[in-house]
């Protein structure tokens, strides 16, 4: 049987201070009101019945997923203990759903993307599951077809086209995963026609999967076999609790997909090509290309705002009692929270992730 799954552990540093650890990005009402979990669930919704999907998330946020989720079945919510990278964050819920269903074959998606348009998501995931029916060895990724060479994604390099029975085309093998290039190298991957974004989404049979963690992350494997065979029993909370934390960390792109395109180990690695809009809303200005711009391309969000003589500023706040105003300004962001206020250009946006972690070292988790 076919079941989505969504990764929804990231903290969002990035977007601080709107994204912090007790309500991560993630869990944020900031496109339309609606979260960008809420979305990735609707969009999952398109094909698959909300008793097949679930979400693998911290555990400390297990309350906030189950208010924003009211529609999902609350024994497919996986709470981490701890986050311990991508490759145990799907290798957690492929070994429980092998456990309740030996041929359950998962798609894996994330909750921090948004993706237009779905129909041809959905189109996509749905082309994904027949390349896992028919060819049940292969490992399925998803390439989003580039529209610039970007220096801050890795890259799937396309080999021949997979055969189907249906005929369909858009599926082929891979040669290899491409580290994040730089600019001139991104440029020449996109004026070939043979390379794509690494979308980090996948689909795949859950005992392939497993076979294959078994072959390049045994420790990892053990544990999560160990996890499986307490869950669903009186034992599952104490027995999660004790092995998630021993699991090495790592992600599943370094762990699994990319030795196994090497052919080193039993499976095999596909990609489907996925000509969507596709953002990894990972920084404000990634955020502000989904929202809403005034005529000078201001992004205002949340609560009130009023600028003058300004362009292309981003201000965002979460408090609707809170006026935040601008004269002259141009390319800024403003980010104004209850606890902190982010003041910085928009090409400095990167840098708020090392802005995280000196408040950190200064203040600890106070305004974190």
């Amino acid at each position: 049987m076919q079941y989505g799954v969504i990764m929804a552990g990231g903290s969002g540093t990035r977007l601080w201070p709107m994204s912090r650890a007790e309500r991560p990005k993630q869990l944020l009402p900031i496109i339309g009101g609606k979260s960008l979990l809420r979305l990735s669930f609707e969009r999952l919704l398109q094909f698959l019945p909300p008793e097949r999907i679930c979400v693998c998330t911290s555990a400390a946020h297990r309350a906030q997923v189950v208010a924003e989720l009211p529609d999902m079945a609350r024994g497919n919510l996986l709470g981490e203990p701890c986050p311990r990278d991508t490759a145990n964050a799907v290798g957690f819920p492929a070994a429980v759903l092998l456990k309740r269903d030996p041929q359950a074959v998962m798609a894996v998606v994330t909750a921090d993307h948004v993706i237009e348009p779905v129909d041809r998501f959905a189109q996509c995931i749905r082309q994904g599951f027949v390349v896992a029916a028919e060819h049940p060895e292969s490992l399925v990724t998803f390439g989003i077809v580039p529209t610039f060479g970007h220096t801050g994604l890795g890259y799937v390099h396309r080999a021949d086209a997979l055969s189907l029975q249906s005929g369909a085309a858009g599926a082929y093998r891979v040669s290899e995963f491409k580290e994040k290039p730089d600019q001139a190298t991104a440029d020449r991957y996109v004026a070939s026609g043979d390379y794509y974004w690494n979308s980090g989404m996948f689909v795949w049979r859950c005992d392939t999967f497993l076979a294959e963690l078994q072959q390049h992350l045994p420790e990892s494997a053990k544990g999560l076999a160990t996890i499986a065979a307490a869950w669903d029993t009186p034992r599952q909370s104490e027995v999660l609790a004790a092995v998630y934390p021993t699991l090495p960390k790592i992600s599943v792109d370094y762990g699994v997909m990319e030795p196994a395109s090497l052919g080193k180990g039993k499976a095999s690695v596909a990609v489907v090509e996925m000509p969507v809009r596709w953002i990894d809303v990972g920084s404000w200005p990634a955020l502000a290309e989904v929202l809403k711009s005034d005529g000078d391309g201001n992004v205002t969000e949340g609560g009130p705002a009023v600028v003058i003589d300004s362009q292309q500023n981003i201000i965002v706040s979460d408090d609707p009692e809170h006026l935040v105003s601008a004269i002259g300004l141009r390319d800024m962001i403003i980010i104004h929270t209850r606890k902190a206020t982010l003041v910085c250009p928009r090409s400095e946006a990167q840098r708020v992730k090392t802005l995280v972690d000196l408040t950190k070292a200064r203040f600890g988790t106070k305004y974190l």
